[in-house]
């Protein structure tokens, strides 16, 4: 059985890759999915997306503002799978409708189950999700998702910590799994793979090492003082280290963010990688004064290496940092085809009223 599947806020392709990778064969027939289309407005992740995702389909990719998107004249699919941005939340619950062409993004998801009644979908976002607008903004999204199309939702919604499946950082994201009523089935969240032994940063980064030729490895050149600083960091501390010489300080009033010239420890998975990059806010190696170039990145995220990024340096950085690992997504996804094929899994108990830091 094959899936056909759409994307909204379609990135640099991490779900999508973990989509392509998920396999599973039950007596003879197998089950997985394949990509028809995908939207985003960034022009540096579409191409990203095509290269790695859909090369002989190019034009697959609509790569435009999803307002504009014409949803109704979009190719039928089975699946829909969108880690929709969480603009606009405030607005949530304020009973405006989906007729806003500046609405809460996701009601953009919600307008594809309505036209295209897919068997299931998939949606990603971040953890705090669940406490915007003081709670009633994830109670909305979870009722306007379980009554869209013309069948509804059954629907799991769950906090994973990415961290107990494989992923060598500590990044928590919320995923809601939704199966067509009329299906009469029922996802279960699968089981941790990694719970008692987490993947480290170093054998992220080391294991086995990064080719000198691979795609989007250019280390930055930081001024003598950051490097200074950095030397003076032990693994693991960051910026506000006793240790670091009094000239070489932060004179920052305010919160101390705890990622501020954070260096890596080896020995543990590295804190989340984000977008961002401003402000000492790179991330940064272990062993070595520097940054992490846009490949270790990468390889924290559990890309492989020969998964190139296009774009400048911080369109590349911004594409890594807002990506879903393609390692949970395709467990996530397998086991969605394993619900179909009616393959019994490990699994847990779905929670998403769990503290957790970004």
């Amino acid at each position: 059985m094959i899936f056909k599947k759409g994307e909204l806020f379609c990135g640099p392709g991490g779900l999508a890759l973990g989509a392509k990778q998920a396999r599973v064969v039950n007596e003879g027939e197998e089950y997985k999915i394949e990509h028809v289309w995908a939207n985003d407005i960034d022009s540096s992740a579409c191409k990203t997306y095509i290269e790695n995702i859909c090369p002989d389909k190019p034009d697959s990719v609509k790569c435009e503002d999803v307002r504009g998107l014409n949803i109704e004249e979009l190719e039928e699919i089975d699946a829909l799978t969108f880690g929709f941005p969480c603009n606009d939340f405030s607005i949530v619950g304020e009973q405006r409708g989906f007729e806003g062409k500046y609405g809460p993004l996701y009601t953009y998801g919600v307008k594809v189950l309505d036209c295209h009644n897919p068997k299931w979908f998939l949606a990603e976002n971040v953890g705090g999700l669940k406490s915007a607008n003081e709670g009633r903004a994830f109670e909305v999204i979870l009722n306007d998702l379980a009554n869209a199309g013309k069948y509804g939702y059954e629907i799991t919604a769950h906090l994973y910590k990415f961290e107990e499946y494989g992923v060598p950082q500590t990044r928590h994201r919320i995923i809601i799994v939704g199966i067509r009523r009329d299906l009469n089935l029922r996802f279960r969240v699968p089981a941790p793979t990694t719970q008692n032994r987490y993947k480290t940063a170093r054998e992220a980064l080391e294991n086995p090492p990064i080719p000198p030729d691979a795609p989007n490895n250019e280390k930055t050149k930081h001024p003598r003082h950051i490097v200074e600083r950095l030397r003076h960091i032990p693994p693991g501390e960051n910026a506000w280290y006793e240790g670091i010489p009094e000239h070489l300080r932060l004179k920052v009033k305010g919160a101390k963010l705890s990622n501020i010239y954070r260096r890596l420890h080896p020995d543990k998975p590295a804190y989340t990688v984000t977008g961002s990059g401003g402000g000492g806010t790179h991330m940064y190696h272990y062993s070595e004064p520097r940054a992490l170039t846009n490949r270790e990145r990468a390889r924290l995220q559990d890309f492989p290496d020969d998964f190139i990024f296009y774009g400048s340096k911080e369109e590349v950085r911004k594409q890594i940092g807002m990506a879903v690992p393609p390692t949970v997504a395709r467990i996530i996804f397998e086991a969605i085809l394993k619900t179909f094929a009616g393959i019994r899994y490990d699994s847990v108990e779905a929670r998403w009223d769990i503290e957790t830091q970004q």
